[in-house]
């Protein structure tokens, strides 16, 4: 599934009301916030986030101007018989010729709201839309008549639940939604339950080792994140880009050094680590980079790298079978570097031999600078 957005919808009421709502919304991960134009400011205050505000202008500093309320979108102003009469798909034309993102906000009680909306979506950058009885029906049409435009649909919504089907609409789903809640747990629940939305499964597969050989000293990688990992969870790495083995984080104590929950040994600085849908080079990675961490059931989630550390160390050859494939990664010799066993257990490499069964990514096609291609390439 692709990137799905949420926003915190923020407008009404006390100052101090909405205050907590954007505050949860940034400590959890939401996108946007959606404000009445005078409090932009005091969202920047707060934190770093996409701002959205109601204004029939750019004046406000928000990231995107957003039309519709007190206007024809909520309600207030009679829809126009002529499309081309409407005073706010005019006001978002003008925005959008003074190079403003703008979205357009719309209530639907009917369906000529339904049909007005979806004139907006024709316009704007952002339909925002929600219903006073929630029900996917618009939402399902709007995604029809929409899909070959580049706006991208916020759906309004009251809950986790309410999230989860508007995103599964149609297949496609909204591209985001507008959350209004003032329960805190409700925007945490909320957001985590967009992002686990976004998480599609890898496919791993088991592989058998066909040889472990003693290398010698060579430039490895490892990947310092800010995020904490389990045990049989870690990061695709390997030699070749159609087939990555599932590289264990150092979430184990061992006698010889504690855990380090946050840390993937990765291997030499030539590996590849895939990363969403394409790949990159371990020695390419520096702090603020995303990278994908994967466990042992094929779930993903996202981590960002703190630093990486590049150092010689003794290096040791990994090779192994799966299907009609060989594939290979170079590792740090050391006893705290794993992989995920066919079980989900990890299994040191001071301990592999060849026989034992463990976790790979295979992937057909090839890559030209990291992004997926149909072309014949041999990597050995």
């Amino acid at each position: 599934m692709k990137k799905k957005s949420v926003w915190i919808k923020a407008d009404e009421g006390r100052w101090e009301e909405q205050k907590e709502r954007i505050t949860t919304g940034l400590e959890s991960g939401a996108d946007c916030v959606l404000v009445n134009a005078g409090d932009v400011e005091k969202v920047r205050e707060l934190g770093n986030i996409t701002v959205a505000a109601f204004a029939r202008d750019n004046k406000s500093g928000a990231d995107i101007a957003v039309v519709g309320k007190r206007g024809e979108g909520d309600g207030t102003k009679p829809l126009p018989l002529e499309i081309s009469g409407s005073i706010d798909i005019n006001a978002a034309t003008l925005l959008l010729d003074k190079g403003a993102a703008v979205g357009g906000y719309v209530i639907i009680r009917d369906k000529r709201y339904e049909h007005f909306a979806a004139e907006m979506g024709k316009v704007c950058d952002f339909l925002l839309v929600t219903g006073t009885d929630w029900k996917v029906i618009p939402l399902e049409n709007l995604i029809a008549e929409l899909q070959s435009q580049k706006v991208k649909i916020i759906f309004g919504v009251k809950n986790a639940e309410e999230a989860r089907l508007a995103l599964q609409t149609l297949e496609i789903g909204a591209d985001g939604v507008l959350l209004d809640s003032g329960d805190p747990q409700e925007i945490k629940d909320t957001v985590q339950a967009v992002r686990e939305l976004e998480s599609e499964i890898i496919g791993l597969e088991p592989a058998v080792v066909t040889r472990v050989e003693s290398l010698g000293m060579g430039d490895r990688v490892c990947v310092d994140t800010c995020n904490l990992m389990q045990r049989g969870e870690g990061m695709l790495i390997g030699s070749q880009a159609s087939g990555m083995f599932l590289v264990n984080s150092e979430s184990d104590e061992s006698p010889y050094v504690a855990a380090r929950p946050f840390r993937v040994n990765a291997g030499a600085v030539h590996s590849y680590i895939k990363i969403g849908e394409k790949t990159r080079y371990l020695s390419e990675l520096q702090a603020g980079d995303t990278v994908t961490i994967v466990d042992s059931k094929g779930k993903q989630r996202e981590g960002i790298v703190g630093r990486i550390k590049i150092e010689s160390r003794p290096l040791m050859l990994v090779e192994a079978k799966a299907k009609d494939r060989t594939l290979t990664t170079i590792l740090q010799n050391a006893e705290t570097i794993k992989l995920v066993g066919k079980d989900g257990t990890p299994i040191s490499v001071a301990k592999l031999g060849k026989g034992n069964e463990i976790l790979v990514c295979l992937e057909d096609g090839a890559r030209h600078f990291g992004k997926k291609i149909e072309e014949t390439i041999i990597e050995k």
